[in-house]
């Protein structure tokens, strides 16, 4: 009898062992045929010319408030890594979770809302000293009252996509003890995929008020680049980042029938329409190119492997009896749940910032093709780096860590390595 379970036991782990194997295959299929492994050239010369074009003391003072923000960034992270190891690796996760009293939905939905409150409280400090930062830069409109509210805006999403993958994960584990892997790994992608549908509609306005662009010159001539570029759009929608930063950006948002051009109100009014055209140009080049598609499919990929190796982690007893529990299928495993899906997050998160800057890059490229505005593309770089404060060459070693798009003059660069090569 005792045989006889250990070999359908070792069966499962070893299916496991090759769903995970081909899910990680898979992923790195679709980053290799997917991703653009090839930049548009921006030469160190123009780089280094186009830094030089910049005013100096505006240049300073990025610098300057990029230097705070790392005095906050870096050991915020290492708090809430330390706190996540803490609440996972030791007994303490579980004895939050057990305090809570009720059958087994209870302990998931409370015990879980109680173990994100704490890692979330000891890095709210952090969170506060950038906002008073940002601030202080003009970077900031909000006052304490506005980010409050939005502060527990962002907790509460948070706690109802927590609250949905924990029940489902945890119901999974009760109704298929031995398979709730392979159901979960499934159900983990479709969340993924469901999010990017529902996300603008659902989520972002939350956060901000989306009103309809007033007709005019500007918003004709963007719906006519989305119309020549082969990108249906719904509408142009003007947000009011106002209230809450002064910093310049515009997007495409969504898929399929749910996609619409966003700008915020901030850069309609800092920035002239060709540069505003710029930007569209530039988020424009994602949805032509499938980036939110294909980010989608890597999240999912991603998401599916993280469930599957949850399972196998399961399995491994030493990390059990750090957490404190007999299972990674029981509720008190909220804390190492979380420990884990934190390494995991940091661990991916280079990786993420070097494919995510050769989408940029590949976007830079569309833009420049689309306009043929070398000149208004690089102007536009310019303001933006300008008004928003950022480093327009931030130091090689956190570029590679964190830096999600180019430098302000990599994508100088690449423009006049554009005008050069098309006059």
């Amino acid at each position: 009898m005792r045989r006889g379970f250990y070999d359908r036991a070792v069966t499962v782990r070893g299916w496991a062992w090759v769903v995970l194997v081909v899910l990680c295959a898979a992923l790195a299929v679709v980053v290799a045929v997917l991703i653009p492994w090839q930049r548009p050239p921006a030469p160190r010369a123009d780089q280094l010319a186009a830094l030089a074009e910049l005013p100096g003391e505006r240049v300073a003072k990025a610098r300057e408030l990029r230097g705070e923000l790392r005095w906050i960034r870096y050991p915020a992270m290492l708090v809430g890594l330390g706190v996540a190891l803490l609440l996972g690796l030791t007994p303490l996760g579980a004895w939050l979770v057990g305090l809570v009293p009720g059958p087994w939905i209870a302990k998931v939905l409370g015990g879980g809302l109680l173990v994100l409150a704490v890692a979330d409280l000891v890095t709210l400090p952090f969170a506060a000293w950038r906002h008073t930062v940002l601030v202080r830069y003009g970077l900031s409109t909000q006052g304490w009252g506005g980010w409050a509210v939005d502060l527990l805006k962002g907790y509460a999403v948070g706690a109802v996509l927590a609250a949905i993958a924990l029940l489902g994960f945890f119901g999974l584990t009760r109704l298929l003890p031995n398979w709730w892997w392979a159901v979960g790994a499934a159900g983990a992608a479709v969340l993924v995929v469901l999010l990017s549908f529902v996300f603008p509609v659902l989520v972002e306005p939350v956060f901000n008020k989306f009103t309809p662009m007033a007709d005019g010159p500007l918003r004709t001539e963007l719906m006519e680049l989305a119309a020549r570029d082969g990108v249906p759009v719904r509408d142009v929608l003007v947000a009011d980042a106002s209230r809450r930063t002064t910093a310049l950006n515009a997007y495409v948002s969504g898929i399929g029938p749910t996609r619409r051009i966003v700008v915020y109100d901030t850069l309609l009014r800092e920035a002239a329409p060709a540069e505003t055209v710029g930007v569209v140009a530039h988020e424009l080049g994602h949805a032509k190119r499938g980036d939110v598609v294909i980010g989608t499919v890597i999240g999912a990929l991603g998401a599916a492997a993280l469930v599957v190796g949850l399972y196998l982690l399961g399995g491994w007893g030493w990390l059990l009896r750090r957490a404190g529990v007999d299972s990674i299928a029981e509720p008190k495993a909220i804390g190492l749940l979380l420990a884990v899906a934190t390494v995991a997050g940091l661990l991916a998160g280079p990786a993420q910032a070097f494919v995510s800057r050769l989408i940029e890059a590949r976007a830079d490229q569309h833009a420049l093709e689309l306009t043929g505005d070398a000149a208004g593309f690089e102007d536009m770089q310019q303001r933006l780096s300008l008004v928003n404060l950022s480093d327009p060459d931030p130091p090689a070693w956190e570029q590679s860590l964190f830096g999600s798009h180019p430098t302000t003059v990599e994508r100088m660069a690449a423009a006049r390595a554009y005008a050069r090569t098309h006059g």
